[in-house]
């Protein structure tokens, strides 16, 4: 919805003082020249990681101030048409029809996906507002040039799509088998669950490797797989099954490998983020394990993803990963530099994307659209009312 030594011995005391000297010295000079190369070698990432931190301001996590760029830019369009009834008719067919009337939310009859509106339905009536919306919700971007939608997520930014925080974060989301059945699940306590997980495996005791697992979605993924296969000490990145798994084909021709939790993915100091055919939903709880993440690619996004600095919060890599070999060594070769990536993104999450924070963008962009309505929305008898459930999920 728019609504990442020799050792020599001589037998001449002579010959001892003057080899020893000698070695001394080449040593010496070896080891500085080791250091130089070493450092000659990465500048232009250590460069990278100072300039970007160095321009950094940290937002205010107050009244979910760091995401507020992305609704003024997704309604940019809006704020020059305004959003007329017609607009809203012309979407129906692409999304699921809400309503909000005095404080009251409705939704048409049907929904394809109810884990999905399940979660949206928890997630607005915590916004205690009274505007007359009405607009369509849709799971996809795939649209070109279909009037005023709210969608949970944005490709290439050409598009009039109004984006919104996921139904994932309370419900729904990708089914993992057998660990996921019905999708990640609550983010409030996937984030108790994986930061207890964190300090379980501080950076010193992590497997010093780049980790994913992860179906066979896309083939951008096979690079890293590959790699694995000819580099296991450097990358474990395997294909588990999903849905659609047929053959060992759709795992690039070897067995599927187990699924593993989120908060397991903590033992590993890199861990890798893809797309699938759409935004990835792990992205956040990556960052929670306090481990660096290395995020490929940049076409498609979640609201909340342009607050995240690539060499602040995390590593950017190319998504043809022609990069991904050579930035995995950078980080085995800078340790300090990368784990000071892998905190700042943890704090990120942890102070800007909480539940209140995911509320109060519903809020602003609630009230923005209501707002850019030329318009007042009148109740469509057809739709049903969807009952408010407290902020634990129970029925209110």
């Amino acid at each position: 919805m728019a609504g990442l030594s020799v050792v020599a011995f001589f037998s001449s005391p002579v010959f001892l003082l003057v080899y020893t000297g000698s070695l001394c010295v080449s040593g010496h000079a070896d080891h500085e020249k080791s250091k130089y190369t070493k450092a000659s070698q990465w500048s232009h990432y250590t460069e990278l990681v100072d300039s970007a931190v160095a321009s950094y301001t940290d937002c205010s996590n107050k009244d979910c101030s760091c995401f507020l760029s992305v609704l003024t830019e997704d309604l940019k369009i809006w704020n020059e048409k305004t959003i007329k009834e017609e607009d809203v008719k012309a979407a129906k067919a692409y999304g699921v029809h809400y309503q909000i009337i005095k404080h009251e939310l409705y939704r048409q009859q049907d929904c394809m996906f109810p884990f999905r509106c399940s979660g949206v339905e928890h997630l607005i009536p915590q916004v205690n507002i009274c505007p007359y919306v009405s607009s369509g919700v849709v799971e996809t971007s795939y649209h070109k040039s279909i009037s005023v939608l709210m969608s949970v997520q944005a490709g290439v930014r050409h598009h009039w799509d109004i984006m919104y925080p996921a139904w994932t974060f309370w419900e729904g989301g990708p089914a993992v088998w057998p660990i996921y059945p019905t999708g990640l699940g609550r983010w409030d306590l996937q984030r108790d669950i994986i930061s207890r997980a964190a300090e379980k495996w501080p950076w010193e005791k992590k497997e010093d490797q780049a980790f994913f697992r992860g179906s066979r979605t896309s083939a951008e993924r096979d690079p890293l797989i590959l790699l694995s296969r000819a580099e296991p000490d450097l990358v474990d990145a395997q294909y588990t099954k999903n849905q659609a798994w047929k053959s060992e084909e759709d795992t690039l021709y070897r067995p599927p490998a187990a699924e593993v939790k989120l908060e397991d993915h903590c033992k590993y100091r890199y861990l890798f983020n893809f797309r699938g055919v759409a935004a990835s939903f792990r992205l956040k709880h990556l960052f929670l394990c306090n481990s660096t993440v290395f995020h490929v690619g940049s076409e498609w996004l979640e609201f909340f993803y342009p607050a995240l600095k690539p060499w602040v919060h995390y590593i950017p890599v190319k998504s043809d990963l022609s990069n991904a070999r050579e930035l995995i060594l950078f980080a085995k070769e800078n340790q300090a530099i990368v784990q000071g990536i892998a905190e700042r993104g943890r704090r990120f999450i942890m102070e800007h994307l909480r539940m209140e924070d995911i509320t109060c963008y519903w809020k602003k962009l609630l009230l923005s659209y209501a707002q850019l309505q030329s318009y007042k929305p009148v109740q469509n008898n057809s739709l049903k009312q969807i009952k408010r459930t407290s902020p634990h999920g129970t029925t209110a």
